[in-house]
């Protein structure tokens, strides 16, 4: 007994002195934590945004002031849906919740991290009030330290007040009274048991359970706080299941950030930053690729329907942006086209832009794509099918490329592609969740940057508000396609904006390529694009209904008349540099009539004529390989022989630029330019004909294959045969 005292003493002893030299470095670690009553409560910090001339833009400007609540005001479950899900011990611990420190300890422990912090509501007041968010041991301990110092100075309801007014929502949303204005358009105190869940769910993860972003993952979210409300009896399960049941109902307050779009999409893009809410964005300066004037003159554009447009200029900085439908995705119509269909096809060495693709009815299975005009257009070049948007020849091409490379190059484009969207109409823009504007403006901007692709961004930098750079846009470009097939495709999309369905863009005085798409049927569309760029900027028109509503906009009447509109205002005092269109392409001579009679496409021969060769624009390492022979080894078809009256008659076939010898018996009896019919009246007899074409170039002959023709016979003529003599032997044989 006596060792087993020793021992046990000994323990004890070593568990004070561990305890003291806990203490101990406790102390030291924590000995400049102190809590800053100011911290609590002063919610007057501001964000401050500048354009792209680095002028603060005073309309805009966030004014950080937070409008407080009173927790006194609020109704019971939207306290309730805080403590369910942050902290369910909230008023019955003193500030730190022991048994899930334990816990999360042992997490800690085992995955070699400080992933689990176990924080109570007082624990993240104090992190997001004074500490940095680093997960280290020092400020874990400091954090602790401060928390019991909050407990031992304030009420649970005093903490809980100051929680709700300093929490961060996301969306630049700051305390419980701006989160409820900006996601619902009512006060705190008005929110309903749904509306509390819905902001309680946010905290894990703002960015990602915002319900303007992922609508899906923030109803998941809400019913999760519900449940957790019901398991700590806050609700009932009649309560539950009916809250449950209902719709988001999320619908930004009407003076979130004063209506202006710009700023909004700024927001969104600084939610994907990856910067501390509490240490980093409070007091910092937000530097924009915002053109005031051009934001500013877009603002005041009139729309029949629901309408967005986006500028992005040379740098892919967003330069203006209204969307009145908060940037949601629509089915994009022809304006996929060039991007997943002709240019992919182009790069893949399928096709060149004068290739001609028939225009018929055809049938793919189930599938039997229409035009918009519900005609059909016979032989049509690939430029002639763009510029007029024919459907048909679009799907045969993307047929022919394969849905799988197509995603392929939307995976470059960044172009969202479902499961869902891999069959023939993705060539007319069949999409299952669609795609925004910015998408679709960034992917139009790949073929003036040369075939690099890049998202354009909002904000340019941000410093903190001790003037350190804390964030800078490093743009990452990616490799879609060659310079040689933007060429081509800017080629094709001036002459679209030209004398296409973008005609409404002809009279510009300088290069602009442009595409317009329209979805919809005969009783209305839905969704209508035009999209254009120059060398310096790209724009994106669409206009609709939010609810999908028909309406009677085009992409080549009033989307077209706003873009003409934006392109004028940009250019007002200066023209952009032309496009460009030959970098990375070869001009090739084609054999013009075997392109002209069947679409063939075969280099002339060397020694062709000019009228016969037709110059055209290749991409560089696909121009076409065979070679026409037809002038240095002239061919004709095999020309018909016929007798009658002892008249010799050759047909001949002809054949353009030709010349012919004419050889009866191995005697020439002609050589010249081509006759639809060669007589002869050769005496009577035996005789063979042969024909031989040739061309005739710088007084050089260049001979084809001599061809024999059928033997013939010319019989002699009697005009007054006698009859066999009676008196003649045999006579009747």
């Amino acid at each position: 007994m006596k060792k087993l005292g020793k021992i046990a003493l000994l323990l004890l002893l070593a568990a004070t002195a561990l305890l003291l030299t806990g203490l101990v470095i406790f102390n030291c670690i924590t000995a400049d934590a102190k809590l800053d009553k100011s911290k609590l409560i002063n919610y007057g910090q501001t964000i401050t945004i500048y354009d792209d001339s680095e002028q603060k833009i005073q309309s805009s400007s966030i004014e950080g002031n937070r409008n407080t609540v009173l927790v006194c005001d609020l109704k019971e479950h939207t306290k309730n849906a805080f403590i369910a899900s942050e902290d369910r011990k909230f008023y019955s611990h003193n500030g730190l919740n022991y048994g899930r420190m334990v816990k999360a300890l042992f997490k800690n422990i085992a995955s070699f991290s400080f992933k689990e912090g176990a924080s109570t509501i007082s624990q993240q007041l104090i992190k997001n009030t004074h500490l940095s968010n680093d997960k280290t041991l020092s400020r874990k301990l400091k954090e602790i330290k401060l928390t019991r110092q909050l407990e031992r100075a304030y009420s649970k309801d005093e903490i809980l007040e100051m929680y709700l007014n300093t929490i961060y929502f996301g969306h630049s949303c700051y305390g419980l009274q701006s989160a409820a204005k900006f996601y619902f358009d009512t006060d705190a105190e008005n929110l309903t048991l749904t509306q509390s869940a819905t902001l309680a769910g946010l905290l894990t993860s703002p960015n990602n359970y915002s319900p303007f972003k992922n609508p899906e993952k923030c109803l998941t979210r809400r019913n999760i706080v519900l449940n957790s409300m019901r398991e700590c009896s806050f609700i009932s399960d009649a309560e539950y299941k009916k809250a449950a049941e209902q719709p988001l109902g999320a619908v930004k307050g009407s003076d979130a950030r004063g209506k202006s779009y710009y700023i909004d999409a700024m927001f969104d893009e600084l939610e994907d930053i990856n910067l501390d809410c509490y240490t980093q964005l409070p007091g910092c300066k937000i530097y924009t690729y915002m053109d005031s004037e051009m934001q500013k003159y877009i603002e005041q554009l009139e729309f029949e329907s629901d309408g967005a447009v986006i500028v992005t200029g040379e740098d892919n900085g967003v330069c203006a942006y209204v969307n009145t439908i908060n940037g949601a995705k629509r089915q994009p119509g022809s304006t996929i086209k060039p991007l997943l269909v002709y240019a992919p096809a182009i790069e893949e060495g399928l096709i060149h832009t004068f290739t001609k693709i028939e225009d018929t009815k055809i049938n793919f299975g189930e599938y039997c794509p229409e035009n918009y005009d519900k005609k059909y257009h016979g032989m049509v070049t690939v430029a002639q099918s763009i510029a007029q948007s024919y459907n048909i020849p679009a799907v045969k091409t993307l047929n022919a490329l394969t849905i799988e490379k197509a995603a392929k190059y939307a995976k470059k484009l960044s172009v969202p592609i479902d499961e869902e969207d891999k069959y023939l109409s993705l060539a007319l823009g069949g999409m299952h969740y669609g795609m925004d504007i910015k998408t679709l403006c960034d992917a139009y901007s790949t073929f003036r940057k040369s075939g690099m692709h890049t998202t354009s961004h909002f904000i340019k930098k941000i410093e903190d508000s001790d003037g350190n750079v804390i964030y800078t846009d490093k743009k990452q470009y990616t490799r879609a396609f060659s310079e040689g097939t933007c060429s081509l495709m800017n080629e094709m999309l001036i002459q679209t904006a030209k004398s296409g369905t973008a005609k409404k863009l002809k009279n510009m005085p300088f290069d602009v390529a442009a595409k317009t798409g329209t979805c919809g049927n005969d009783s209305g569309n839905t969704d209508a694009y035009a999209t254009g760029y120059t060398s310096q900027h790209s724009i994106c028109v669409w206009l609709g209904d939010r609810d999908n509503k028909k309406t009677g906009v085009t992409g080549g009447g009033q989307c077209c008349n706003i873009l003409k509109d934006v392109l004028q205002e940009l250019y007002r005092t200066s023209a952009p540099q032309p496009l460009e269109t030959s970098s990375g392409t070869v001009e090739v001579d084609i054999d013009r009539q075997d392109y002209d009679a069947d679409g063939k496409i075969i280099l002339a021969d060397d020694i062709s004529p000019k009228l016969n060769r037709l110059s055209v624009k290749c991409l560089k390492g696909n121009e076409p390989k065979q070679k026409s022979s037809k002038f240095s080894h002239p061919t004709i078809s095999k020309p018909t022989i016929n007798v009658e009256n002892g008249t010799v008659s050759i047909v001949l076939c002809q054949t353009y630029y030709y010349l012919y010898i004419i050889k009866r018996d191995a005697e020439t009896i002609y050589d010249g330019q081509y006759i639809e019919i060669f007589k002869d009246t050769p005496q009577c007899g035996s005789h063979t004909y042969s024909i031989t074409p040739y061309f005739l170039s710088d007084d050089k002959k260049y001979f084809g294959d001599e061809i024999i023709l059928e033997q013939i016979n010319i019989a002699k003529e009697n005009s007054n045969p006698l009859p066999p003599s009676i008196t003649q032997k045999d006579w009747y044989d």
